[in-house]
């Protein structure tokens, strides 16, 4: 019998050589296996291109500081598996990690094995259980509609945001790729979005109308404005909430907050109970590492898993206005599957040298390559392959005025914060 919490996670990755599947047979299966735990609390679902670990993050954040039981459950992890399951904060333990691996494993037979992510999500929702939580907070993987937390009867579904990405999977247009994500969308379950474009914004209102459940867009029936310090001020039709604060850098997690406060307002309106000091203060002290992460000072270095176009514009737009004219080094290392080409033209628009790497990971993409494309519009340029060795050069050539950047991934961030916190 297995044992060891390192044998049963040595049999977990061993999953990923089965790929991504998109369905929700082989978790229904093993859902019945466990006796249907995700039937025992309640659930809020996000989706979305970007921010949706942020806002799964702020949202349990708070629903926790309102005195409720909450697990959390998001992907991938920085630097350990059990950063992907956690209650109130805490991430699962070696032991909880090897209980629910062996409770899945028993289920399903080697010659029907699921993918890891499958695998992982049965383990997180059979985990929940066994902790009794009030509240689930689940991030899709990749979609929605066949993503594996699919298989969860939500209170509340977010859909964050919608941009081009997986379009092998998801569609090649926004329409398609919106309409896959939401498909989290069911009877009884409000809908809060930040999705902008009027493709993408059609399908989710037509998606809320046929459920017959409620809707709250950003930038209409809910709204923010941003102050000079920081704070920001929500209003709906319902409420007002003045001089809000998110403890996370960069002005993208004000919006982030505002579909936290939203959903609330649904939640609210079926019963819950949340203080108002709750609010503030689960959005004031969350902790989500590896999004503009700062683990150095002098240097300033930076950690963020921007890992597609639209999160390294976010990423450029915080970094023209929080380097200022201090000398701007990044670290980058990208997965050969992203839409890398611009994602290497916006940063090599604000840094003034790039050192180009790859993280430990079967789909890092070559550093080589990138840097034949990176070339003709980026003089300083440099091939580091092995992560390590390239964070310890930007370290050596940085002054203590100078911004280190290590992003492209949140697997390269994963293992830079390892490397920091050594």
């Amino acid at each position: 019998m297995i044992s060891s919490v390192d044998d049963h996670l040595s049999a977990l990755y061993r999953l990923r050589r089965f790929g991504i599947k998109l369905g929700l047979a082989t978790i229904s299966r093993l859902m019945r296996g466990l006796g249907n735990p995700q039937d025992g609390y309640s659930c809020i679902h996000v989706a979305g291109t970007n921010g949706k670990g942020s806002v799964a993050a702020l949202l349990s954040s708070v629903l926790a500081r309102a005195g409720y039981r909450v697990g959390l459950y998001t992907s991938p992890h920085l630097v350990r598996f059990n950063e992907r399951i956690q209650v109130n904060g805490h991430p699962v333990s070696d032991g909880d990690v090897a209980e629910a691996a062996e409770a899945v494993q028993r289920i399903y037979t080697q010659a029907d094995p699921p993918t890891f992510f499958e695998c992982a999500t049965a383990m997180a929702l059979y985990h929940f259980a066994s902790k009794k939580v009030d509240w689930a907070v689940l991030e899709t993987g990749m979609g929605g509609r066949y993503d594996a937390t699919n298989v969860v009867r939500p209170e509340v579904c977010i859909i964050t945001n919608i941009s081009m990405e997986h379009t092998e999977y998801l569609g090649k247009t926004l329409a398609r790729i919106a309409s896959e994500k939401a498909g989290i969308i069911k009877a009884g379950a409000g809908v809060v979005t930040g999705a902008r474009q009027k493709s993408a914004l059609k399908v989710i209102e037509q998606r809320a109308s046929e459920k017959g459940v409620p809707l709250l867009r950003l930038g209409k029936e809910i709204r923010v404005r941003k102050g000079q310090d920081g704070f920001f001020t929500y209003w709906s039709t319902k409420r007002v909430l003045t001089r809000v604060k998110v403890g996370l850098f960069g002005d993208h997690q004000i919006l982030n907050g505002a579909l936290v406060l939203g959903t609330l307002e649904l939640l609210m309106e079926k019963g819950l109970k949340v203080p108002d000091d709750a609010i503030y203060t689960g959005l004031a002290e969350v902790c989500w590492p590896g999004r503009l992460e700062v683990v150095s000072d002098y240097p300033l270095v930076l950690l963020d898993g921007a890992h597609n176009p639209s999160a390294v514009r976010v990423l450029r737009r915080f970094l023209e206005n929080g380097a200022g004219s201090r000398r701007l080094m990044l670290v980058v290392g990208i997965l050969k599957d992203k839409a890398w080409k611009p994602m290497l033209r916006d940063l090599a628009a604000v840094a003034n040298r790039m050192i180009l790497t790859r993280p430990q990971y079967e789909r890092a993409a070559d550093p080589h390559e990138l840097a034949s494309f990176l070339r003709p519009l980026k003089k300083d340029v440099v091939v580091i392959p092995h992560l390590p060795d390239a964070i310890s050069l930007a370290m050596d050539e940085a002054g203590p005025g100078d911004v280190v950047c290590i992003t492209g991934s949140l697997y390269t961030a994963g293992e830079a914060k390892a490397i920091f916190s050594v």
